[in-house]
């Protein structure tokens, strides 16, 4: 693993199928009486929020509090930002209390890669959002969640079909995941109206569609992505019921699906606008399940950048007189 997690690009294949071997492992914790391993005790991520979220945010408070980490949440709200600190005063001010990790989600696209090569703090950082641009950990648990439905344990995703649905020109997830898809060997189609498309996007990794229909059969998993309003400064489409109609997921396009594909969603969802109740609340759907394995994946992220290369569980015995290693020593042992 690099120093620092800022795009689902600079993962190699190995690298990637380590964070999702490693999530496997952190996912045993969560069935265990006492869900914490002590690996990071001593250590302090900072969650530096700039924009609004609730998912992401918990989601990394909950992966550092099970590695037994100090955590501190840093919300833009109420801080020296509102009153105009800039980015490089806030970082100095989380480097003199010694932030070992820094969990950034910014609204300015390159503000984590800013923040890593800027040379204001030794920390680690971790993009947990920035724009438009990228949420590699994001791209990360959904890898996580289809291969537990697709490819099982300890493979990768060659040959899967993934359909990306909707507002791809305002998502960071988008991004994300076609990079990362790509890498793990699945072939990835976008589907969307042309004005949500971004420019370039005939560079990508990936097939480009305008019919949703037409592609349905041969989909292994379909992702549907939130229609950013807040993101939105013009009309990309006439009016959310055309929207739903050509690009919804309802009932009748998720029987279209072949029996083993599920559907996803990164959330928050518009239901009724990029799936019906129907789909939502149907057994295929794993948006539920993507936020518990987010949890996992977030884990296995921070103990790979922070806690070392060991195994994050120990499966053996260790020899008599040997310490099994800070990993491998949970709370219910001690």
């Amino acid at each position: 693993m690099k120093r620092h997690l800022i795009s689902a690009a600079d993962l190699t294949r190995d690298d990637a199928l380590l964070i999702l071997d490693t999530a496997e492992e952190m996912a045993r914790v969560a069935d265990r009486p006492i869900k914490k391993l002590p690996t990071l005790r001593g250590r302090t991520v900072v969650n530096l929020f700039f924009e609004d979220s609730t998912r992401t945010r918990i989601s990394f408070e909950a992966a550092a509090k099970r590695l037994s980490a100090d955590v501190i949440n840093f919300s833009a709200k109420g801080s020296s930002v509102s009153k105009g600190e800039s980015l490089k005063d806030t970082a100095l001010t989380l480097e003199a209390m010694g932030a070992d990790a820094v969990v950034v989600r910014h609204h300015s696209s390159g503000a984590p890669h800013n923040l890593a090569t800027s040379g204001w703090i030794n920390a680690s950082v971790v993009n947990a959002g920035d724009g438009t641009h990228e949420h590699p950990t994001q791209a990360l648990l959904d890898a996580f969640t289809m291969r537990r439905h697709l490819s099982g344990t300890g493979r990768d995703l060659a040959g899967r079909r993934i359909t990306i649905v909707g507002d791809i020109l305002h998502s960071r997830v988008a991004r994300s995941n076609v990079q990362l898809l790509a890498t793990l060997g699945a072939g990835v189609t976008l589907v969307a109206p042309p004005t949500l498309l971004p420019i370039g996007v005939e560079t990508w990794p990936c097939e480009v569609s305008y019919d949703l229909d037409a592609v349905l059969a041969k989909s292994d998993a379909v992702m549907m992505l939130r229609v950013q309003r807040e993101r939105m400064n013009a009309a990309y489409f006439p009016t959310e019921r055309e929207y739903a109609r050509r690009y919804g997921l309802d009932g009748r396009r998720m029987a279209a699906l072949p029996e083993h594909a599920i559907v996803m969603h990164p959330g928050p969802m518009n239901r009724g606008m990029e799936m019906t109740a129907e789909v939502a609340d149907s057994p295929r759907c794993t948006a539920v399940e993507q936020v518990a394995n987010g949890v996992s994946t977030r884990m296995a992220v921070l103990y790979l950048l922070l806690g070392g290369s060991e195994p994050a569980l120990s499966t053996e015995r260790p020899a008599p007189g040997t310490d099994p290693g800070p990993a491998a020593r949970t709370e219910e042992s001690k």
